[in-house]
């Protein structure tokens, strides 16, 4: 699989720009594999993400820390109304999913799982109520 996540001149380190011809170089002559950057589009779609997630997702909480380099590839507005992204300016991969620490969780993280666990319940909750009315 190909992640082309690079480096430019706005951090401390080198500018390593991501380049598609020496990542497979590098992939053959260390695994003796050449990659396929579009195989996961070609197995599973996703030519327009938000397309395919108004179609077939629901109950689905996007939440990306924007200091994480991987949330640039993650959805980072709502969908619709059960498919919801919770971006944060401080959060990082997966901060919002540990537990929680209250000597030193920050207060933007105890309301971003609070904000969470509220959206989760109105799931739970819609679905229970669901399921009566059909009785």
């Amino acid at each position: 699989m190909v992640i082309p996540i690079g480096t430019d001149n706005t951090t401390m380190f080198q500018p390593t720009p991501f380049n598609l011809s020496s990542f497979i170089d590098w992939c053959g002559s260390l695994y003796g594999v050449s990659p396929q950057p579009h195989w996961v589009t070609t197995y599973y779609g996703g030519y327009d993400i938000k397309l395919i997630l108004q179609r077939f997702a629901s109950n689905i909480i996007f939440s990306n820390g924007l200091r994480d380099p991987y949330s640039s590839g993650g959805v980072l507005e709502n969908i619709s109304d059960s498919v919801v992204a919770i971006p944060t300016i401080n959060g990082s991969h997966c901060l919002d999913i540990l537990a929680a620490n209250q000597s030193s969780d920050p207060d933007w993280l105890v309301t971003q799982r609070e904000t969470e666990i509220d959206i989760i319940e109105g799931w739970t909750s819609k679905y229970y109520a669901d399921l009566k009315a059909i009785k």
